[in-house]
C-alpha cells in the first residue's frame, strides 16, 4: 500500500488522520527544493513521533494503530501496545528488586532491569544515603536508554531536586494499563483524569512504562478506580462517560 505525502505537506495526510494503518505502509517525502521570489515562507518538515520511521525519501509505518496529527505537522501512530521500549527523558514507576553495593537494580517492565545509583536522589551523598529498600516503588526517570547500553535511572532532574520522584507507594494500588492510555491520562486536558477527580479524589502517579499508581480515601474506592481506569482501554468516550455516570449514581 503506497499513499503519498507530497511536498511534505499535512492537506493530503490529513484524509488519513483517525485511520487504521498497518505496518509496510508508506509515505513519500518529496521535499520542494526550488526557489521562489515571492514565498518567502519554507515548507516545514514533518516530525515522526512513535509508530513512524524515516526511510530515505519516504516515511514508513512500523506499529498498527491509528494515525494521529498535531498541528503544524507532528504524526504518529496511536496503538494499544503493552510492551515498553525506554527512552531517555522518560518518567517510569520501577520496582527494587536488588540492591549490590552502590547501585540499585530496578525493574520497569522492560527486557531488561535498569541501574540507579544511590546518589541519584535529592541530598544524597556517600554518608547521607537514601533509605530504599528491595521491593519499594520508585518514581524515576531515564538518563541513558540506548539498546546497546545499560538503562539507568535517577530520581533528580538537571538541577539536582526529585521534583516529584523518588520511593513512593505506602497505602496504594499498582496495575498495568496499556501505553495508550497512559498517553491520554498524561494529556495536558485529559477527560479520564478530569472524570475521576469528579467522581473520587484521589493520589494517582503515572508511568510512560504503562504502569500506574493510586491511592485512595479508603480501599474499596482504591479499586473501583483500578477497575475504571483499566476499563477505559477498550471503551470509547461515551461508553467511559456513561459508566463514570453510573458509578457516580451508585449503580454499580
Amino acid at each position: 500500500m503506497f499513499k503519498a505525502l507530497h511536498g511534505l505537506s499535512p492537506c493530503f495526510i490529513s484524509d488519513l488522520v483517525g485511520e487504521v494503518l498497518l505496518p509496510g505502509d508508506e509515505f513519500s517525502c518529496e521535499t520542494d527544493d526550488t526557489i521562489s521570489l515571492t514565498d518567502h515562507v519554507k515548507p516545514e518538515k514533518v516530525v515522526c513521533g512513535p509508530g513512524l520511521r524515516r526511510s530515505g525519501d519516504r516515511l514508513v509505518v512500523c506499529k498498527s494503530g491509528v494515525l494521529r496529527h498535531k498541528q503544524p505537522n507532528v504524526f504518529w501512530i496511536d496503538s494499544q501496545q503493552r510492551r515498553y521500549v525506554p527512552a531517555k527523558g522518560e518518567t517510569v514507576i520501577g520496582i527494587v528488586t536488588t540492591k549490590s553495593g552502590d547501585i540499585f537494580k530496578v525493574d520497569f517492565g522492560g527486557s531488561e532491569q535498569a541501574s540507579l545509583s544511590y546518589l541519584a536522589f535529592e541530598g544524597a551523598t556517600k554518608r547521607n544515603r537514601p533509605n530504599v529498600q528491595v521491593g519499594d516503588l520508585v518514581f524515576a526517570q531515564f538518563i541513558i536508554a540506548n539498546k546497546d547500553m545499560e538503562p539507568e535511572l535517577v530520581c533528580i532532574d538537571s538541577s539536582g531536586r526529585a521534583n516529584g520522584m523518588g520511593v513512593f507507594g505506602g497505602g496504594g494500588l499498582l496495575f498495568r494499563v496499556s501505553l495508550g492510555l497512559v498517553r491520554r491520562l498524561l494529556s495536558p486536558h485529559s477527560e479520564i483524569r478530569s472524570d475521576l477527580d469528579q467522581l473520587f479524589p484521589c493520589e494517582l502517579v503515572v508511568g510512560m512504562n504503562g504502569r500506574l499508581w493510586v491511592r485512595s480515601s479508603s480501599v474499596q474506592q482504591t479499586l473501583i478506580i483500578a477497575n475504571l481506569l483499566q476499563s477505559c482501554d477498550t471503551m470509547t468516550a461515551p461508553q467511559r462517560r456513561e459508566l463514570f455516570r453510573r458509578v457516580k449514581q451508585g449503580a454499580l
